[in-house]
């Protein structure tokens, strides 16, 4: 699967969330060493997904490294999985399902910068 150039990270809420196309992180911005709380409930979810993995990775666009495939847990809000930002560089990520159906935001997939939390 290709991992190409994207950006959402621009368009944050005030409380910190942010919400596109049936996904939510927060917080955002992403600052090094924080929990990020990432909830889906987007293409998959719709089409009735039994299981909904999230398949994330650090790095730049072109370049995830750590990739690993988290199964998500069903609530109320959707598929939820919480994860550890430990990499100073992008968080990226898309869905799949138990089918092997993906969610890659029409091949875009998700990215957010993380910041390394040092103001100047």
């Amino acid at each position: 699967m290709d991992h190409l150039d994207y950006d959402h990270v621009s368009h944050s809420s005030p409380d910190g969330m942010h919400d596109v196309g049936g996904v939510n992180v927060y917080p955002t911005p992403i600052t090094l060493g924080e929990n990020v709380n990432i909830i889906y409930d987007g293409l998959l979810s719709k089409s009735g997904a039994q299981d909904v993995y999230l398949h994330v990775g650090f790095g730049f666009h072109d370049h995830w490294r750590d990739v690993k495939d988290l199964k998500m847990f069903r609530t109320g809000r959707g598929w939820e999985q919480t994860l550890r930002a430990d990499d100073a560089t992008r968080l990226n990520f898309c869905f799949k399902d138990g089918a092997d159906h993906w969610d890659n935001n029409s091949g875009h997939n998700w990215s957010f910068e993380i910041h390394d939390g040092k103001q100047y």
